[in-house]
This record gives structure tokens, sequence and C-alpha cells, in this order.
């Protein structure tokens, strides 16, 4: 069982990670018209170097289920942001790919995002613990911690 202080840093951790991520939702929302979770399937799609990922892969890349992934995909390629084509040697796979246009809407969102990732999140920590809390969130993170 964990401790008294270990469960209050855990409650802390959750409340700092929901209010922020709600100050960042609202941004992007009011800023752009465009929800966290689709911001995100545009970095990472943008972040790879074909612009392009598998389903599968970006479902795990963004947090989200298989059919919330492919709900989200649904959305952004109705808006022209993302395509689907079939994956390279695999006639079952299917890709979803960042388009000009998606491309074009990430870095106009960008600024928005990481003008709040700065101010809700960086500019919370003083000299030195931004550095430690990277390394204890990496040590959380990481794949051999928990497999």
């Amino acid at each position: 069982m964990p401790t008294r202080v270990e469960l209050g840093v855990w409650r802390s951790f959750l409340r700092a990670h929901a209010r922020i991520t709600r100050v960042l939702e609202a941004e992007l929302i009011a800023e752009q018209r465009l929800s966290l979770a689709a911001y995100d399937v545009l970095v990472q799609l943008a972040e790879t170097p074909s612009m392009r990922m598998r389903m599968t892969e970006l479902a795990d890349a963004v947090l989200l289920s298989r059919s919330g992934v492919t709900r989200l995909v649904d959305r952004l390629e109705r808006a022209g942001l993302v395509g689907r084509e079939r994956a390279d040697g695999d006639g079952r796979g299917i890709v979803a790919v960042l388009t000009p246009l998606g491309a074009e809407r990430l870095r106009s969102a960008s600024a928005t995002h990481l003008a709040g990732v700065a101010e809700h999140f960086g500019e919370s920590f003083g000299p030195g613990e931004l550095e430690a809390f990277g390394r204890t969130c990496d040590r959380l993170a990481a794949d051999d911690v928990y497999p």
C-alpha cells in the first residue's frame, strides 16, 4: 500500500496533469478550434520522416484506443488535415498521412500550444526543478520499469 505521502503526491500529480491539460485544451479550442487530442495526432504524424503512421502505432503514440483514434482520424480526414492510405506490403494495414493543410494547421496551432506549455507548465518550476522533474518522469515512463 502507498504511504500517506506517496498517495498525497500521486493525487497532486493527477490534479496538476488534469488542470494543465484542461487549460491547454481550452486554449487550443478557443484560438485554433482544435482539440488537444487532434493536435497530438498532427504532431505524431509530423514527427515521422514520412509524415505517416500505421493506425495501430498512432493509437499507441497518442494514448487512445484503436477505435478512439479511428474516430479522431475520421474527423481530421473530413477536415482535410489527414489522409488514409493502404500500408505498403500489407493489404490490411492502414496508415494515417499528414496532408499539407494538416501541416499548415499544425504550425498555426503550435504557436498557441507551445506558448501555453511555457506559461502553464514551464514557468511553474524554479532553477533545477524542471530537470529533476523530467528525470523522474523519464524513470516512470521507461519501458523497463513497467513492461
